[in-house]
């Protein structure tokens, strides 16, 4: 396989993690012509932009008060943008199919290697997250399951998140991508579907939205606005997107209805977090649902369903470029090695960080802020050459790049603060 297919499977498996039908868009993806409808490719873009970050957004809310709602429009309206950005840089060459493509086109292949690594990072530890989801809501339903290895006692959260690796191994040691895309579900469904039983367990089952948080905290700013990006975080995801479309002259329609209506799902489950849990609400909203209520029962099994069909499709690509990397032919022994220790890797990495909102605050300062906002900016002004020359939107796309910098440098600095005090 070449390093240019095995980036665009990279690409689109990572966005298929977060929803996105992995065997319709593979198929689409290598299809010169373009056969997806503008409907089906309204329904893959909410896909990708439906992720688990609609569980921490409540607690992001609360985390920057009230008002960084405004930060959080902000940011949607900049990475809508951003989106509209990657549309352009393909539009100027037609054999860029791919974001690694973009970043090769814009700066050689160090721009190709440079998108390669963030998307791998934001793979690794979306997927550590997930084991994080599993294990807290598993504890939340089953509070005093323990379980004893080889003399170790696991209890908890730990327990759990041991028990779906071994759940979700066997799925990682497949080979066929057509083999894992049976377990891709659709996230928008799911995400509709926790709003549904959230805004339901509020109005009828005795929690109400009587709850208020803080106006402003400018202490947790960093930290909501790093969840706020974590939630826009499907870039990658767009090229494959825009080429697989019959009529790519409405991809920008595309990109701009799904935008519309994940933000508003975003700001509503916000909003149903805040008015109902306050300052109290816990890193995922689910967390602090009463467990003897159905509609209770519901969120978190939906929550539960998600990350446990997705872990397989988000370590895929990663595996790919361990595996072109380390064997030199194909050993199916060796493989199985290789699969087996990455998710070893993310089970102790689970287990050493099991703060969810830290480390998807980390993932969305870090790699998502680069690969949302700073890395889509800068290969469009490479590739257009409109640095060259100042106007209204080179100046706007360098305050979004500043914006982004500084995103990045303040929200990664926190969350990884926030995680060596809890370790501490």
């Amino acid at each position: 396989m070449s390093m240019r297919r095995q980036d665009e499977l990279s690409a689109l498996e990572m966005e298929s993690s977060n929803g996105v039908d992995a065997q319709t868009i593979t198929h689409n993806n290598f299809n010169s012509n373009g056969a997806t409808s503008f409907l089906k490719t309204i329904f893959n873009g909410l896909n990708a932009l439906s992720g688990v970050g609609i569980l921490s957004i409540p607690y992001a809310l609360s985390s920057g008060g009230g008002l960084s709602l405004i930060l959080f429009f902000l940011i949607a309206g900049c990475t809508l943008y951003t989106g509209l950005l990657i549309r352009r840089c393909m539009d100027m060459n037609p054999n860029v199919r791919s974001y690694p493509d973009i970043g090769e086109r814009a700066f050689g292949p160090k721009g190709r290697k440079l998108v390669s690594i963030v998307m791998y990072i934001e793979l690794y530890l979306v997927a550590t997250g997930f084991l994080i989801v599993e294990g807290d809501n598993l504890h939340k339903l089953f509070p005093k399951v323990k379980f004893e290895i080889l003399g170790l006692v696991l209890g908890g959260r730990r327990s759990f998140i041991f028990i779906v690796s071994l759940v979700v191994l066997p799925t990682v040691w497949l080979h066929d991508m057509s083999s894992l895309s049976y377990i891709s579900a659709s996230g928008t469904i799911a995400s509709f579907i926790l709003i549904g039983s959230i805004m339901w367990a509020g109005a009828f089952d005795g929690i109400g939205f009587h709850e208020k948080g803080k106006l402003l905290d400018y202490k947790g700013i960093p930290t909501a606005i790093s969840l706020y990006t974590f939630c826009y975080c499907a870039h990658p995801i767009f090229p494959t997107l825009y080429t697989s479309m019959k009529n790519q002259k409405k991809f920008s329609k595309v990109l701009i209805i799904c935008f519309m209506i994940c933000t508003m799902s975003y700001a509503l489950m916000a909003l149903l977090g805040y008015f109902m849990f306050g300052s109290n609400v816990q890193s995922q909203i689910t967390l602090n649902l009463p467990t003897n209520k159905i509609s209770s029962k519901v969120a978190i099994y939906t929550t539960l369903v998600n990350p446990l069909t997705k872990y397989a499709l988000m370590v895929t690509p990663i595996v790919g470029a361990l595996e072109s990397r380390l064997l030199t032919r194909p050993n199916e022994g060796l493989s199985i090695l290789i699969r087996t220790s990455l998710v070893l890797s993310t089970i102790v990495v689970a287990m050493a960080l099991p703060f969810f909102e830290y480390l998807m605050s980390f993932v969305g300062a870090l790699s998502g802020v680069t690969a949302s906002i700073i890395l889509p900016c800068l290969c469009f002004c490479k590739i257009s050459g409109i640095h060259k020359r100042i106007g209204v939107e080179s100046v706007s796309i360098l305050v979004i790049v500043l914006m982004g910098v500084f995103v990045l440098v303040l929200g990664t600095y926190t969350s990884v603060r926030e995680i060596v005090e809890h370790l501490i």
